[in-house]
């Protein structure tokens, strides 16, 4: 009998540690495309080798395979496994920013002005800047 429950409470250890924390953005989140709503790709939020936020394509929802209008270095690779943030730092007031990101389905490079998660978490605003306009896209958590 001991054993069952040690093995009920275990299995609830693992189950709530493997929840997604909603005040923090690392899980997975359901891009939409900015014009149609339409989902575009699952892409999972992670914490990078150094410290900070990163992003990467874990799913094709409505791309292309391949990134075949990208350039330079994208251009040719397979959408899933292509990092679309990276060196996102967390700010004090529990928003991150300051790093890169790249959208693939503008051929795209701009500064990751600023991840704001909004909605108690179900939603990330993702603020993206190329000089100075500045578009915002909400990502919305997938489980």
């Amino acid at each position: 009998m001991r054993k069952l429950i040690l093995a009920g409470l275990l299995a609830s250890l693992a189950f709530s540690a493997s929840a997604q924390n909603p005040a923090s953005p690392i899980g997975k989140w359901k891009t939409l495309d900015d014009k149609t709503g339409n989902a575009m790709t699952i892409t999972e939020v992670y914490e990078a080798k150094n410290g900070t936020l990163a992003a990467k394509i874990v799913e094709n929802l409505g791309l292309p395979a391949t990134c075949t209008d990208c350039s330079g270095p994208h251009k040719g690779k397979p959408m899933v496994g292509m990092v679309t943030l990276w060196n996102l730092k967390a700010n004090k007031d529990g928003t991150w920013g300051g790093g890169s990101g790249y959208k693939p389905s503008e051929d795209r490079e701009f500064k990751a002005k600023s991840v704001t998660l909004t909605d108690g978490g179900k939603k990330l605003e993702v603020k993206g800047c190329v000089s100075i306009i500045c578009r915002t896209a909400t990502w919305v958590r997938a489980n």
